[in-house]
């Protein structure tokens, strides 16, 4: 009987231990299930870009398959003629390209990286857009099988219709 006596007060202790043990404070708690649940916090979805091209131009085609790869949404937007929105944008005279499109309030002239449209979103210049004349070898949809580039400068559009270099590659 005292054996019995003994393993039952010795359970008894030992269940009652379990039940003492302390749970965390409330703002621990808290930090734990933070610490266990936190999810990161999602990036700012990029605005729609608005492309107007030519129906038959394939190198159009090319840049737009770079801004989606870059996490842009585009509409593309096929035109007989886009000298109208060149116009209506302020592309400056001897800067176009074969494509506009408008992104967050600017226009992008031409085969301009993403990842300078992406820091023109970021910096919020006061300014009309970007602009690279032309269609540079190497550039954004006019990448060449051998890999040859040449150098360029995509150019910022200030709202008095000047510009100044605003990324060389």
């Amino acid at each position: 009987m005292h054996v019995a006596t003994t393993v039952l007060l010795l359970g008894a202790t030992l269940s009652l231990g379990a039940c003492a043990k302390q749970a965390p404070a409330p703002e621990r708690a808290a930090e734990v299930t933070a610490e266990t649940t936190a999810v990161p916090a999602p990036t700012q979805a990029l605005p729609l870009v608005v492309v107007h091209k030519s129906p038959s131009c394939g190198c159009c085609g090319l840049w737009v398959d770079h801004m989606r790869q870059a996490g842009f949404q585009v509409e593309v937007r096929d035109e007989d003629n886009v000298n109208p929105v060149k116009e209506r944008v302020g592309v400056p005279y001897g800067k176009g390209s074969c494509h506009t499109a408008e992104v967050g309030g600017y226009f992008i002239e031409g085969h301009v990286p993403a990842a300078d449209v992406k820091r023109l979103l970021a910096e919020k210049p006061d300014a009309k857009g970007l602009v690279l004349p032309g269609m540079p070898t190497g550039s954004p949809g006019m990448e060449m099988p051998d890999g040859h580039t040449e150098p360029y400068t995509v150019e910022l559009v200030r709202r008095d219709g000047t510009t100044a270099a605003f990324a060389a590659h």
